[in-house]
């Protein structure tokens, strides 16, 4: 039907699925007018021949009156042509019937096929594509019923589908949003968190950033082994005291203090929750505490790295009796370490807040411990210990009210923290003198950097001076602790590079078939490149909730020190937030320069909070 001997001036085609008019049929092409008055030269191949005419304008398309749903119930199941179509529906073959018949077929309802050979759909594909178009028609509508309601910064029940769409993307599972699209919005885990917060799908208490950064937010639910026979030292008859953050969950560290018959100490104990005892290497508890690096600790709870019947049975003082691994440190008379002693052992524990614990640093054992702890901290200060003195806070939740506590520097911590030190070089040591291979975390000196005070802005300027820290099999200093080794040890339960070290520890004690040095790097790279968004996670979280404090108390006002300057513009640490911001101030003030401010805006999901000066 597409010859040169068919087509001819004043044939109707079909050209691009619409009518057009041939006004010259040459040799090989055709100058045919289109709908609007534009002339176009095309091949004969380009077009199909609807009827060869006389058509004087295609404003004589008129479609006449017919009957075609009589015409497909005639030929439902057969096949015709486009003239027996037009014929058939509306009684004669005419240009306006023939682009009237086409115009049926091209809608796919009844009809299918080309000109030449067209299909009339069986019934119950009529009905199929009946119920198919209705569907759609309902899906268009609710869609565009859901559009005015996100305009209208709202959603209903029926709008979940949509905006869970939405959600993954806020959540960082997805890359794109038709929602976000069609609202002309960049497509970012930040814009989608907003628009969810802006029509009530997500409210200020939802986190998003664990799940974002595709760490898992349930406890493992690896099995655990029964304990296995062995002989432990019985150290119940010390005095064993773990000392945690009001409300911690997972002791796993505990100290105690052996006096000789005239109360001299001899020795300082550092029990830890001998976690290898049942987390071998590679056994379903290991590989998933490897996957996730450490637990991870946020505002609204902690997503434990090892399943909680771990913490059940082995954390210390959950039980009258907890099974350890003891590091005991023999003291010089100077304080120092003298001999080390590594060894399972039970232990009867008694659990202290850092503030409870202060309250009794007047008391023994705790007196004689902050003593020791004070001669260690000068030993590692005499070797270049540098320490950062900044403001900190706890940021919590607590029945859906955030509350930022800001951490003193009690003398408690000061004893634990030491003890605890003192108990990874003791490790490092003791790995170092039976040659096993553990991961030993080393630093090297910060970066020589001048501070511009001795108050918060020289400590802000040093910490930015810190190295990273770096684990390796090598024995090797780590300068900021003023430690020549170190084997982090004292948190199995909570850091996997500590379990490592268990693991390896007890292989020894036991005479077991030890990790090589190969083996343990493999495992300590896997769980740290984790533990980097972990640590990250935490961060986000606490600046999320920092936020929504600021959002629950939009009257706050407090004290920012300025700690760093850009020309006009100054960085404040806000210690009772122990948030930073960057602010133009009135004036430019020296650093350390305190300056009252009060919350102007919080935009929760850019993670942003704005202040004025007062």
């Amino acid at each position: 039907m597409t010859s040169e001997e068919t087509i001819r001036e004043g044939s109707l085609v079909l050209y691009k699925l619409r009518p057009a008019l041939v006004q010259r049929a040459g040799r090989k092409k055709l100058d045919i007018r289109r709908e609007g008055g534009e002339m176009v030269s095309v091949r004969y191949k380009d077009v199909d021949l609807l009827h060869p005419g006389p058509l004087e304008s295609l404003d004589d398309l008129e479609p006449p009156p017919g009957e075609v749903k009589v015409a497909w119930e005639l030929l439902a199941g057969s096949t015709t042509t486009l003239p027996g179509l037009a014929e058939l529906a509306y009684g004669d073959y005419t240009p306006a019937s023939a682009w009237a018949a086409w115009e049926v077929v091209d809608d796919g309802l009844y009809f299918e096929g080309t000109p030449e050979e067209i299909v009339a759909h069986s019934p119950e594909e009529v009905a199929a594509e009946k119920e198919a178009r209705a569907e759609k028609a309902a899906a268009e509508r609710a869609w565009n019923a859901f559009l005015k309601r996100v305009a209208d910064g709202r959603f209903a029940p029926e709008d979940e589908p949509f905006l869970r769409e939405v959600e993954e993307l806020a959540l960082g599972r997805h890359e794109q949003s038709r929602v976000l699209r069609e609202l002309g919005r960049t497509e970012s885990p930040e814009n989608a968190h907003a628009l969810l917060l802006e029509v009530g799908y997500w409210d200020h208490t939802v986190n998003p950033y664990p799940v974002r950064l595709g760490l898992p937010t349930e406890p493992p639910h690896a099995p655990l082994p029964d304990p296995p026979e062995q002989e432990r030292v019985d150290l119940t008859h010390l005095t064993a005291l773990a000392i945690d953050d009001a409300g911690s969950q997972d002791p796993d560290d505990a100290v105690s203090l052996e006096v000789a018959e005239d109360g001299t100490p001899v020795r300082l104990w550092v029990h830890v929750a001998d976690v290898a005892a049942l987390v071998p290497p590679d056994s379903p508890a290991d590989e998933a505490a490897r996957g996730r690096g450490a637990s991870l600790y946020l505002p609204e709870g902690t997503v434990p790295m090892l399943p909680p019947e771990a913490t059940q049975r082995l954390g210390l003082g959950l039980a009258e009796i907890s099974p350890a691994l003891s590091f005991g440190l023999d003291l010089d008379e100077s304080g120092g370490v003298a001999e080390i002693t590594v060894a399972p052992s039970r232990v009867r524990v008694t659990r202290l807040s850092y503030a409870e614990a202060e309250a009794k640093l007047d008391e023994e054992p705790l007196r004689t411990l902050y003593r020791l702890a004070q001669q260690l901290e000068a030993i590692r200060e005499q070797n270049g210990a540098t320490s950062i003195d900044l403001p900190e806070v706890k940021v919590r939740v607590v029945e859906g009210q955030v509350v930022i506590t800001p951490l003193p520097p009690l003398r408690s911590r000061t004893l634990v923290r030491e003890a605890m030190l003192a108990a990874g070089e003791a490790a490092a040591r003791f790995a170092v003198r039976n040659d096993i291979p553990v991961p030993f975390s080393t630093q090297e000196p910060p970066e020589e950097v001048t501070l511009p005070t001795k108050g918060p802005a020289g400590q802000f300027a040093l910490r930015r001076a810190f190295r990273r820290s770096q684990a390796t099999t090598t024995a090797s200093p780590h300068a900021g602790l003023g430690l020549t080794m170190y084997a982090q040890t004292t948190s199995p339960l909570r850091r996997y590079v500590d379990l490592v070290v268990h693991q390896q520890l007890r292989a020894f004690l036991r005479d077991g078939p030890m990790l090589d040095e190969q083996a343990v790097m493999e495992r300590v790279g896997a769980a740290e490149a984790v533990r980097d968004d972990v640590r990250y996670a935490e961060r986000l979280a606490n600046e999320h909730w920092t936020l929504v404090y600021l959002l629950q108390n939009p009257e706050w006002q407090g004290e920012g020190i300025v700690v760093e300057q850009y020309g006009q513009r100054s960085k404040l640490l806000i210690p009772d937030l122990g948030y930073e911001t960057q602010l133009y101030l009135r004036q430019q003030l020296p650093l350390d320069s305190r300056v009252m401010l009060a919350v102007n805006e919080v935009n929760l999901a850019e993670r942003t909070a704005h202040f004025r000066e007062l």
